[in-house]
């Protein structure tokens, strides 16, 4: 896809993460979520965040922006739609980030409310 990509004037790669995924968020004992310990998924999700870091270092010099996204705890198949949030409120960020302008961030880790620490 990257070569797809490099033709575009604003391509963005938006990553799905979570703040599952966040090592800071996650060891922090007071954090909401800080009680679900999910090996594979909270994993998963750190290495994600490692690759958008890698992706967007690569591609620093292009105008391709690369980010990652945290939807929240949306209601979906993964959680038995528990979640508290809408699809539509958790696909919010991923748009906001789709659509950045030339100028927006790139390697950064977002929520709708702004940058989460890695």
């Amino acid at each position: 896809m990257l070569p797809l990509l490099r033709k575009s004037a604003a391509s963005r790669i938006v990553s799905l993460s979570s703040g599952l995924g966040s090592l800071t968020l996650t060891s922090d004992p007071g954090w909401e979520f800080a009680h679900l310990n999910l090996l594979a998924y909270n994993s998963s999700k750190t290495a994600l965040n490692a690759m958008t870091v890698q992706f967007a270092r690569e591609l620093r010099d292009t105008p391709i922006k690369v980010t990652a996204a945290d939807p929240g705890y949306t209601a979906a198949d993964l959680n038995n739609y528990q979640g508290t949030r809408s699809v539509e409120q958790g696909a919010g960020v991923a748009v906001r980030l789709a659509t950045l302008p030339a100028d927006g961030p790139t390697g950064g880790f977002f929520d709708e409310d702004g940058p989460l620490p890695w």
